[in-house]
């Protein structure tokens, strides 16, 4: 039986690691080992790296940091989560071994969201060092560059849009060919933006591949457009919260959980969740701080328990019903 599992190895789920441990719980940690952090090769605006850090580079000093406090880790993908008298059942399917299931007393969900990416060549080498999601991240990056937004529909334009702020010389290439809201088309026009609706065929870059030095796409049509950054938008970004569906955790119709702004515990008592699959911007240090807020009321929640425990009878029960009202409605400890 583990005190916390947390099922997401990412940037939330890392740092809540690390807190439990020092607090000594019994941790287990289910990655997937694909999440968003996987794919960026370099935050920008993380402090104390002002030259950037990998999200591979956090992920294994994390990792690290985590196991040397006892946190266990397992590589698999969870696909089940059941409810029971004494805590939580989550199932894992790993490779080559059959599924296990996995006791706790409380769980974290650190599951994130995945960017719908199509499957160009040369994209992901450029992911995070030339080629971005995020422009509130990473919009300073194109400042007095040629930039190129590759897209889809609204959300792309969207994307270009926002990119105005930083740039001027902006190209839209709506690849899966969307239609576009006449009111933002207009926006575009405005703007000085100018829009393809064309396939792409691959992504042309300069260099080793290890660079990522994004130099533009070649078209289905035959047309080269050259860019020095880029920019990816497609929408129908994954919410991975099927799994906190089955313990009937109220999400909102993003399939974002929804949390207590203070606990950041879920509907359901003895689960939290914490990152991207919350209801909030989409930044790593958000997550990062998620990540602890959660780890520390887990804490305080198994030691209402733990004390309630050490009474007897109904004064036991009736505690146990006080300190969790108070941690999913109020907050208090």
């Amino acid at each position: 039986m583990y005190d916390c599992i947390i099922v997401g190895g990412g940037i939330a789920g890392l740092q809540a690691a690390i807190q439990l441990g020092r607090y000594r719980r019994k941790t287990l940690v289910i990655d997937r080992g694909d999440g968003r952090s996987t794919l960026c090769r370099n935050y920008h605006n993380v402090l104390g790296y002002p030259e950037g850090v990998a999200g591979e580079t956090l992920r294994s000093l994390g990792r690290r940091q985590a196991q040397g406090y006892g946190v266990q880790f397992v590589e698999g993908d969870a696909t089940a989560a059941e409810r029971y008298e004494a805590g939580f059942l989550i199932t894992c399917e790993m490779e080559n071994s059959l599924p296990t299931t996995y006791e706790g007393k409380t769980v974290l969900f650190a599951t994130g969201v995945m960017d719908r990416l199509p499957d160009l060549p040369g994209l992901r080498a450029c992911l995070g060092l030339t080629v971005f999601i995020c422009p509130d991240c990473d919009g300073y990056e194109t400042r007095g560059k040629r930039t190129l937004v590759m897209g889809s529909g609204n959300p792309g334009a969207s994307m270009a849009l926002a990119l105005t702020y930083f740039c001027n010389e902006l190209v839209y290439v709506n690849h899966e060919r969307k239609p576009v809201d006449a009111p933002m088309a207009e926006k575009l026009r405005d703007a000085g933006i100018r829009t393809i609706d064309a396939a792409i065929e691959r992504v042309l870059t300069e260099g080793e591949e290890s660079e990522g030095r994004f130099r533009g796409v070649a078209l289905a049509t035959g047309e080269t457009i050259v860019a020095d950054r880029a920019f990816v938008a497609f929408g129908g970004n994954e919410v991975r919260t099927d799994l906190a569906k089955q313990l009937h955790v109220e999400r909102m119709e993003t399939k974002h959980i929804v949390t207590d702004p203070r606990t950041k515990m879920t509907s359901v008592p003895g689960v939290w969740a914490a990152g991207d699959v919350g209801v909030h911007s989409e930044q790593l240090v958000i997550a990062m701080g998620e990540g602890l807020q959660s780890a520390i009321w887990m804490h305080k929640w198994l030691l209402a328990r733990e004390k309630a425990s050490g009474a007897s009878g109904e004064s036991a029960a009736e505690s146990a019903r006080g300190e969790a009202h108070s941690l999913v409605g109020a907050g208090k400890p």
